[in-house]
Parts: C-alpha cells; sequence; structure tokens
C-alpha cells in the first residue's frame, strides 16, 4: 500500500514539483549564492560550536582509542584519570583546532549537501529524484563530505597530536607550525585516508537517516503549521537518532584514524601499510574502543547540530531550496 502524502503535499509528484520550483523562484525567497552561503555559515557554527563544546569528551574517547590498557575505566573514569594525572584543563587540549576545523568542515558538509542536493534534483528531474531520494541523499552527502574532509585534516591531525602528547606544543598555532616545518605538508594529509573511510560512511548514515525520520514525522504533522520550538524538537530528536547510526557505522575508522595520527609512520612506510598493520592489530573488539564514548559525544552533537542548523537557517531566511520527501 502506497503512503499518505504528506501535508503539504498535493498527492502527485508532478505537481509537488511545479510548487516546489514556482516557491523556489519567488523572489521574496533566497537563492543562489545569498542561500548557501548561509546554509554554509549555519552548517559552519553548528559544527564548530557542538564539536568544540565537546572537547572533553573527545580528549577521553581518543586517550582510550591510543592506550585502553591505562584508560580502562570508562567515560567517567577516563575523565578522572586524565584530570588527576594532568590537572583540569588537560580535557580541553585540542579546543582550537577542534573549533576551526569544524568551523571549515560544517560549512563545506552542510552548505556542500544542500548544494549537491539540488544538483541532482537538477539533472535527475524532480520526480526521479523523489522517486530515488535514498540514493540523492547518499550521493549528496559523501560528495559534500569529501571536500569537508579536505579542509578539516590538517585541523584534525594537529589535534589528535595534541592530545596524543600534550607536551608537543602550546596550542594550534604552536601544533600546526610545529608538525609543518618538521615533517612537511604531507604529515597533515596521513590520515586523509582513515579521514574519509570514518566521515564519509558517518555523513551518509548522519543524513540519510536524520531525512527518513524528519520524513516520517512530517508525514503525521504539517511542517508549516508547527512552531519554530516544536520543529527544533523535531530535529533534536531526529538527529539523536542519526548520530547513534553514524557512530556505529564509522567507529573504526574513527580509532584508525587516531592510531594512524599519533605518531609519524617507519621511513618509507605508506599510508596503505599502516592502515593494514592497524587494522590486524586492532581486530574487531580492538576497533570499537571507546564506542560508548563516541555514541554518547556523536548522538549528542549530532542532535545539537541539526537543531541550531535549522534555528539559523530560519533567523537568516534561508527557506529557499527544493525538498524531496514525500
Amino acid at each position: 500500500m502506497a503512503a499518505a502524502a504528506p501535508p503539504t503535499s498535493t498527492g502527485s509528484l508532478k505537481l509537488d514539483a511545479l510548487k516546489q520550483n514556482a516557491e523556489a523562484q519567488d523572489p521574496r525567497k533566497l537563492s543562489g549564492l545569498a542561500l548557501y552561503s548561509r546554509f554554509a555559515f549555519a552548517g559552519a557554527v553548528c559544527c564548530s560550536v557542538t564539536h568544540g563544546a565537546l572537547t572533553p569528551v573527545d580528549v577521553v574517547k581518543t586517550r582510550i582509542q591510543l592506550d585502553p590498557v591505562t584508560y580502562n575505566r570508562g567515560l567517567i573514569g577516563g575523565f578522572r584519570q586524565v584530570i588527576a594525572k594532568e590537572g583540569a584543563g588537560a580535557i580541553w587540549t585540542g579546543f582550537g583546532p577542534t573549533a576551526a576545523g569544524y568551523f571549515l568542515q560544517g560549512a563545506f558538509k552542510f552548505g556542500g549537501y544542500e548544494f549537491f542536493k539540488q544538483r541532482c534534483i537538477n539533472v535527475l528531474g524532480y520526480e526521479t529524484a523523489s522517486n530515488n531520494r535514498t540514493a540523492v541523499y547518499l550521493a549528496s552527502s559523501a560528495a559534500a563530505e569529501f571536500f569537508a574532509d579536505i579542509a578539516l585534516c590538517p585541523l584534525e591531525a594537529t589535534r589528535i597530536r595534541l592530545v596524543s602528547e600534550p607536551t608537543f606544543a602550546n596550542g594550534l598555532v604552536g601544533g600546526f607550525g610545529k608538525i609543518l616545518r618538521t615533517e612537511g605538508v604531507g604529515a597533515f594529509y596521513s590520515g586523509f585516508g582513515p579521514i574519509l573511510f570514518k566521515q564519509v560512511p558517518y555523513t551518509m548514515a548522519k543524513f540519510v537517516v536524520f531525512e527518513k525520520v524528519s520524513e516520517l514525522v512530517f508525514k503525521n504533522f504539517d511542517k508549516n503549521s508547527m512552531s519554530s520550538g516544536a520543529q527544533t524538537g523535531v530535529n533534536l530528536g531526529s538527529g539523536l537518532i542519526a548520530g547513534f547510526a553514524a557512530a556505529i557505522v564509522s567507529q573504526p575508522a574513527d580509532t584508525m584514524l587516531s592510531k594512524i595520527n599519533k605518531t609519524k609512520g617507519a621511513p618509507g612506510e605508506g599510508t596503505t601499510s599502516r592502515l593494514i598493520k592497524i587494522a590486524k592489530e586492532l581486530g574487531l573488539r580492538g576497533s570499537y574502543a571507546g564506542i560508548g564514548a563516541r555514541l554518547f559525544m556523536v548522538g549528542t552533537l549530532t542532535a545539537g547540530q541539526f537543531a541550531i542548523y535549522g534555528d539559523i537557517k530560519r533567523a537568516l531566511g534561508a527557506s529557499g531550496g527544493v525538498e524531496i520527501a514525500k
């Protein structure tokens, strides 16, 4: 049995396409650079704020991944261990590269997702895109994440080095400069393969699950008649579920990324051989070290991201674009 059309749908994909295109052409609505720059800014802020705020959780998670023998008491116990050994300030190690890196990544990720989704709709046509919207969500999020990771990788490498070696440098600028001087530009991208392996499936799961859960809600409730608070609540709930799914999918690659950025490779050792070596050492169980901390972290930050993203878009009037959910 076919699913009932949402309250905002005409019941016909062709009529919905005409309606959406007419709304998109409304001169009162933003389009082009004015629209996508707002998407990018909203994405930059939501990612920077959420990742920055959860720096302490990320510090403990990274320590568990890199030294599970020492940090073997779970998330709360890990906090106590780090604070007892290095002081309360240690849990904020890497805040600078985290906030800066995810500001850039968020702009490319969210802005790019909206951009590539629109391009898919333009190429396929509204009806085809709507009938194959899961594939559109997957392709759009994967393309956006690829470019986002090019921006993120150097700052993520710096963050992991600061967290894994607290005496390595004093903050973002010092750590970034030291890696550049002593190891060269290539060191920033030694983890590019793992970061793609981690972030692309993570982002694909994140956006697809969010879109699907939101679609399920809006099949039963008219989005246009919901209050701003109710819409934020839907974004929070959908984002939380999406975050759990994304964390489980990407956990093995996240552990490998922490390992490969911890130290330099042996002379002549390529990234691929290092990854194979690390994967063998970890095994399936080892690759999910720190999953409890990461489920908490990713679920919380993804819920926060989609809530903040939606609120900023509304505040900036970024309501253009075409939706393909039935």
